[in-house]
Order: structure tokens, then sequence, then C-alpha cells
């Protein structure tokens, strides 16, 4: 097994026109929680999506487990248990909670063991368990982000791509969502690759973290020395 577990090299990215990574490079150990840091429109959502191949690289290599697979499709990726939740939390709304629960293992043939992981992730997640056949759209947002969550959960992922959870949610359902992300982390072994706005608490649970900034890598380091860094904080961060 690679010690990194994702290992973007050199990435470069656009959409049409409009060159949106230059020359990325984010290590990922195995086990890890690393946050992806930096202003509306640096990179961040941009990079997850190059590692899912929603948006193929012009440029640079994306190896997962030590094997590239930037040439990858989407299904193969996530094949290889990289499951991204992408931000906005994009559930089926039409669907009920089951349904969406069982959209994520929909590349699984392990029956039995899908049914055991439903039950493992309305352990996690007590309130899934409540609207289990209400339609999603009439979740509260905080209840749509464990959804998603679930979601990706039921793939049994060795990787998550987790793109803004925080988004519009009030502050005491953010503790609770980021509780849930340490649990994954620490009980569950899943590896996470976090982009979020909300630096302090993304600083606090991560390891390790990389700052964006105009679509590239502009400073990185370990969280605690970021966090404690003043004039990092105001010039990178806004805060």
């Amino acid at each position: 097994m690679a010690e990194n577990l994702l290992d973007v090299r050199g990435v470069s990215a656009a959409y049409g026109n409009i060159q949106a990574l230059h020359d990325v490079s984010v290590k990922v150990p195995d086990g890890a929680i690393v946050a992806l840091l930096g202003a509306n429109g640096a990179g961040k959502t941009t990079t997850l999506n190059v590692v899912s191949h929603i948006v193929s690289p012009n440029a640079g290599e994306v190896y997962f487990d030590g094997k590239p697979i930037h040439r990858d499709g989407a299904d193969a990726i996530v094949r290889l248990g990289i499951v991204q939740v992408p931000e906005g939390r994009e559930i089926f709304r039409d669907m009920t909670v089951r349904e969406n629960l069982d959209m994520g293992a929909f590349l699984r043939r392990d029956r039995a063991q899908v049914r055991a992981d439903l039950d493992m992730v309305c352990d996690t997640f007590p309130r899934l368990r409540e609207r289990i056949n209400q339609k999603a759209a009439t979740l509260s947002g905080g209840e749509q982000q464990m959804l998603a969550t679930g979601r990706a959960m039921m793939a049994r992922p060795r990787m998550i791509l987790l793109d803004e959870p925080s988004m519009g949610l009030a502050p005491l359902v953010v503790d609770q969502i980021f509780d849930i992300v340490l649990k994954l982390n620490r009980e569950q072994g899943i590896t996470i690759l976090l982009v979020e706005q909300n630096v302090k608490l993304a600083l606090a649970v991560s390891s390790y973290a990389y700052i964006l900034e105009n679509g590239e890598v502009a400073l990185e380091g370990k969280s605690a020395a970021l966090a404690n860094d003043e004039g990092i904080q105001r010039a990178y961060l806004g805060t």
C-alpha cells in the first residue's frame, strides 16, 4: 500500500478557455484528513472533480494507492473506493431517503453486506432512520448533508472527497456533521480530502492543509501551524 493514498501531481485543468488549475500537487496520506482551503474560485472543487474525473486534467497525473487513475472513467474511480460528496449535497430530491442510500451502493453486488451497511448508516445518522421513507426534498439542510454523507458511506469507500459540508447549515448542525466526519476517519479508517470554507473548523479536524489561490497552491503545511500563524490567516484565509 502506498504511503500517500492519493497523490495529485502537477495537475492543470480548464473549463473551455478558462484555466482553473495550474500545476497543482496535493498528497493525502492513507488514513488522514487533509484540507483544501482558499477563497471562492480558488480551484478547490475543481481539484476534487479532477480526482473524480468529473473534470479531465489537461496536464499532470493522479495516483491512488500508487496506481495512475487520471485516465480512468468516473465509474472506475468509484469502484476503486473514491467517493465524492458534492457541494450543495446534490441528493436525489424526488427519491426517498432509502432510495438515495441504495443509490450509493449501486455498484456493489454483496447484497447481504449492503443491508448491514444500511443499518450501520442509520445507526450513524438516526435521523435518517426516522425519515427512511420520506422524500429527500422534505429533509432539512442538515439532514440532507447527513443523507449525502450516508450515501457515500454505502459505497464502502476507502476515501471520501468532502466538498463544503458546512455550507448553509446552522453552527450546531455543523458541529454534528464534523463530529461524524471525525468518527468516519478515526473509527472506520476512511481517508478524507476536505474542502471547507469554515477555516477554523477545517484546520481543527485536519492534520495537513493546502491553501489554493487563483488555481495554484499558494501555501501548504501542518494544520496546527497554519492555524496559529496570524499572518497566514490574514493573507490567505480571510480571518
